[in-house]
């Protein structure tokens, strides 16, 4: 089932007028609904994914974030382009304001729901390779299994894993990632 979403095309500056309870995104001007409370698998795998990040990325320039927290890939007030990933890595802390962050995350994870599927497979996928998302990992926590895309000459280079797998984090080296403990639910 397709999120609902509004029918008009907005700006950035219309977002932050918003105080209607719902969590909103924004893609080239339309507003799509975030899925209602997710569910326990979900959040299991985004505390387990969060921890290990945070592990590795202590001392570290680099910063990891966790849903909501805005990303605004255009920069500007009057950008039509506003993302909640649920977890995402960033390495210029310069793009960080009192809103979230103001540019292209290095790294965006999107844990994804029977409602939210197409979206993240297809619009963000699209969404954050135009944009220059370098790596974009899309998790099912149901089927228990990872597809990681790298991108390499503006096309995003796809690779699945399991949840027995371990793997690296392209754009962290040295950080690797151990699918087993995040899929143990």
């Amino acid at each position: 089932m397709p999120l609902p979403q509004r029918e008009e095309r907005y700006t950035y500056a219309d977002y932050l007028t918003w105080d209607d309870g719902k969590r909103w995104e924004l893609i080239g001007g339309v507003a799509y609904a975030m899925a209602p409370a997710p569910a326990p698998g979900h959040q299991s795998v985004c505390v387990e994914l969060a921890r290990q990040l945070a592990t590795f990325l202590k001392g570290k320039p680099c910063k990891l974030f966790i849903a909501p927290f805005d990303v605004r890939l255009n920069a500007d007030d009057g950008d039509n382009t506003v993302v909640q990933p649920d977890l995402l890595v960033v390495c210029d802390r310069s793009k960080i304001d009192d809103k979230g962050y103001r540019g292209v995350p290095d790294f965006i994870i999107e844990i994804i729901s029977p409602s939210s599927t197409r979206h993240d497979r297809w619009v963000k996928n699209n969404l954050y390779k135009s944009a220059g998302v370098r790596e974009y990992w899309i998790i099912d926590p149901n089927s228990k299994t990872m597809d990681v895309f790298l991108l390499a000459n503006g096309e995003y280079l796809n690779r699945a894993y399991s949840e027995t797998d371990t793997l690296e984090v392209s754009v962290l080296p040295g950080c690797v990632i151990n699918l087993q403990e995040v899929f143990a639910f």
